[in-house]
């Protein structure tokens, strides 16, 4: 029997004209025909494919060639493998498809060599080796005889018109010198002459040549309506209704010289960008490093001071999001970043209590013993894998409500592929700063079908030069560790190479001011942050002693004595009078006023201090009792009296059982630990990824399943069984035999594909389909639309179409002769 498939002739061909039965003729043949090698390769390629595991070689092949993988697999395709694939798509069914077919279209051999050692045509040969050990394309031919076919389905996916393309029509292969019905003859440099067609006729076929090639029918009386006329007369344009014509694909072929593509686009383009020179570049980001693990700590300090207040619909709230970015010195959408990473490092979550509230973790606490290094390491790793997206901050959903930072609404899956996307392109030229446009131009590249929104890619580089890993606008040394997955250990070496030498000492002036000619060493820092204010950043760093620096430090449980020699230590002058006159002022007042827990007192020197303060309406809510003229008790807890204490103006300072001053920071509630917050959520609900012991593992029990050997199907299941998969614990079942003999095929997966071999074969097969009563009903149908979970076919014996649910039919069996 004559096949009704346009291929019908190739295979005839391949099947006779070679000589050999090696070739397989179906794509379900094919994928069964490949060795545990070329299968692992497809699962790697194709990791979706794995998950459910199939049961059966036929239950994968129908999965490759289903409509949502085929558009999981080209979303994330890049534009030489495209091109390839609408070359082999438009060149099929008009006999065998070589590579050397493919390089022509495509145009491979004009197009310059992207590198010195490649050229336009290895670039093609590598994207078809790609797209064959994906099953995107399968190779119908015998052994040294390559006829490339799409896989079922792909050239619907890739849609109507591949490369702009009309529709084929079978049984014709025009070429650019002739063709059989001589309607195409030599003539000018394109191999087309037109001698007797109209006016304008030519014209209509350059409009309709590099696509679309769907064009309107002109008003009847006018030229061009004649010049249309005569082309779909000569058969070169077909027409399709009463309004439209379309250029078929063949003669689209032939007026293009045989190419598919107008411009080949075979490797990434390179955008030009300004060139930034090395040290400059790691200058920079070691800059931006040092900032935002400065801003960090004042958060931690902030957030331990005041612990804003978690929204109900989650997240934190415009107000506590502008006194944030007001006290790292930042604007709130730098804020929100800085808010964001903390949270993904684990330095700062919600607490859990009633009412919740954001405080630091006790990660907070390690942070405190750690160097610049260290933290930045600790940032750039959540960074890394981090799936938020701050940049959305302030905008609105789809219900008009405003997005905030740490809510739920900010998580997006696809983060961490695009982050890793864009600084692959920055590593692809070293030493350039590319903007978020030239990004964009690359990635289009590399997944047209797929395009990041242009304000993902423009956070992600913010993001990027608030962090370090760019510099200038260029890929620094610290962000290719980030590419790289480098390990804390090298994230931190990364970031030394870039940072300047530390100092230690300080710069002490009559002015109350101090200057750090450099960058401050770790104890330096602490010491400045807790007693100075600073004034300017840079090269070096000016801060400025005040009342209020001074009293920050001996809140910290720092005396005046040991404040000063702290700076005398690290000053190549003797403590200025001044600053020593200040410190020593600001202690004594300091030390007036003692404050402990008995709820609490208040204790000191002088009993004119403490006059009044019990009769002080605005200190009513404390209970104050005096216990003695110089010591009053409060009903509250200590740092409650204090607090007070201090909004009325009066310094005073927490002791302990001992007299001895606290530090501040001991007064605050526990930090939430982060590790035993993890503990209760149970592990992580994150998808892992599939290993290749999985994918051998699954491998084996497919062939032991296409071959039958249930036991060995049993045994591979139970050691697949720790995979999350739908039938991982299912041997396959037996094909059933029917009344004549022949295999019907119960397996849901094996089903569709002899489903999918009917439709593109033309055959009738017998199908076993629940009806409407309940009842199976056998019929014998002709496959002619199978998409969206619904086939549509045609009953001979009834010269009726009917559409059938697909999870209502039972068997699928192929008719015999």
């Amino acid at each position: 029997m004559a096949s009704t498939s346009p291929r019908g002739t190739a295979e005839a061909d391949v099947a006779d004209g070679a000589g050999s039965t090696d070739a397989p003729r179906t794509f379900t043949e094919a994928v069964r025909g490949r060795d545990d090698a070329e299968l692992l390769a497809l699962l790697r390629a194709r990791p979706d494919l794995a998950t459910p595991s199939p049961s059966t070689l036929r239950s994968l092949a129908a999965r490759a060639s289903s409509r949502t993988a085929l558009e999981r697999a080209l979303a994330h395709a890049d534009a030489r493998t495209l091109q390839t694939l609408e070359a082999v798509v438009a060149l099929a069914g008009n006999g065998p498809v070589s590579p050397g077919d493919v390089r022509h279209a495509v145009g491979a051999d004009d197009v310059a060599s992207p590198a010195p050692d490649d050229d336009g045509g290895s670039a093609v040969e590598r994207a078809l080796d790609d797209a064959l050990a994906a099953a995107l394309l399968w190779d119908a031919g015998a052994p040294g005889h390559p006829d490339l076919r799409p896989a079922p389905g792909l050239d619907d996916v890739l849609g109507p018109h591949p490369a702009g393309l009309g529709p084929s029509r079978s049984g014709e292969r025009l070429q650019p010198s002739g063709n059989a019905a001589g309607i195409l003859t030599d003539g000018d440099a394109r191999g087309v002459s037109l001698p007797d067609l109209p006016r304008g006729g030519r014209e209509v076929l350059d409009a309709l040549t590099w696509g679309p090639p769907i064009g309107l029918v002109p008003a009847p009386g006018t030229a061009a309506r004649a010049a249309v006329d005569a082309l779909v007369d000569a058969r070169l344009l077909l027409r399709t209704d009463a309004r439209h014509v379309t250029l078929p694909r063949d003669v689209g072929l032939a007026l293009r010289g045989g190419r598919t593509h107008r411009s080949p686009e075979l490797a990434p383009p390179r955008p030009d960008g300004r060139t930034v020179p090395e040290p400059a570049v790691d200058a920079e980001a070691a800059s931006a490093a040092l900032e935002l693990v400065r801003r960090v700590d004042l958060l931690v300090a902030a957030w331990d001071d005041t612990a804003p207040a978690v929204l109900r619909s989650g997240g934190l709230g415009v107000r506590d999001l502008r006194r944030t970015a007001q006290a790292l010195g930042a604007d709130e959408a730098d804020a929100a970043f800085v808010v964001e990473l903390a949270a993904a490092a684990g330095v700062v979550a919600d607490d859990g209590e009633a009412p919740p509230s954001y405080r630091p973790t006790t990660v907070a606490d390690r942070w405190e013993g750690m160097d610049d290094a260290e933290r930045w390491a600790l940032l750039a790793a959540a960074w890394a894998g981090s799936r938020r997206t701050p940049w959305l901050v302030g905008s609105r959903d789809e219900k008009g409500n405003l997005r905030a930072p740490l809510s739920g609404d900010l998580q997006r899956g696809w983060v961490p592929r695009l982050r890793r996307q864009v600084l692959q392109v920055l590593a692809a030229q070293p030493g350039t700063a590319l903007d978020s446009a030239a990004v964009m131009t690359v990635l289009r590249w590399h997944a047209p079908r797929t395009v990041p929104p242009e304000q993902a890619v423009a956070g992600l580089l913010r993001e990027a030069a608030l962090l370090g890993a760019t510099g200038a606008g260029a890929l620094s040394g610290p962000g290719s560790a980030v590419l790289d997955d480098a390990d804390p250990a090298g994230l931190e070496e990364s970031l030394r190479v870039a940072l300047p030498p530390e100092v230690d000492e300080v710069l002490l002036q009559g002015d109350l001011t101090g200057i750090v000619p450099g960058r401050p060493s770790q104890a330096l820092a602490v010491l400045l942050e807790r007693s100075a204010d600073v004034e300017s950043r840079g090269a070096a760093t000016t801060v400025r002693f005040s009342p209020s620096s001074v009293t920050r430090a001996l809140d910290h449980g720092t005396t005046a004595d040991e404040l000063l020699d702290a700076l005398a230590a690290r000053s190549r002058v003797p403590v200025p009078q001044p600053l020593e006159y200040l410190v020593r002022d600001v202690a004594r007042r300091h030390e007036s006023l003692r404050v402990g827990s008995a709820g609490s007192y208040v204790r000191a020197a002088d009993p004119a201090v403490l006059a009044g303060l019990v009769a002080d309406p605005r200190l009513a809510q404390l209970g104050l009792v005096r216990l003695a003229p110089t010591v009053l008790a409060a009903a509250v807890p200590a740092v409650e009296l204090h607090d007070a204490l201090r909004a009325r103006g009066l310094l005073s300072a927490v002791e302990g059982p001992d007299g001895r001053v606290l530090s501040a920071r001991l007064r605050r509630p526990p930090r939430p630990d982060r590790t035993a917050r993890d503990a209760r959520r149970g592990p992580s609900a994150e998808p892992e990824t599939t290993s290749d012991d999985a994918r051998r593992n699954l491998v084996a029990r497919l062939r032991a399943a296409d071959a039958g050997d249930e036991t060995a199907v049993d045994r591979l299941a139970g050691a697949h069984r720790a995979a999350p998969s739908s039938d991982a614990g299912s041997p396959a079942r037996a094909p059933r035999t029917t009344s004549n003999g022949g295999p019907r095929t119960t397996e849901p997966g094996d089903a569709l594909a002899t489903l999918h071999d009917a439709l593109r074969d033309g055959r009738v097969v017998w199908i076993e389909m629940v009806g409407a009563s309940g009842t199976l009903e056998r019929r014998a149908l002709k496959p002619l639309r199978l998409d969206g979970g619904r086939l549509r076919a045609l009953d001979p014996a009834r010269e009726a179409e009917l559409t059938v649910a697909v999870h209502r039919i039972a068997g699928v069996e192929p008719v015999d002769g």
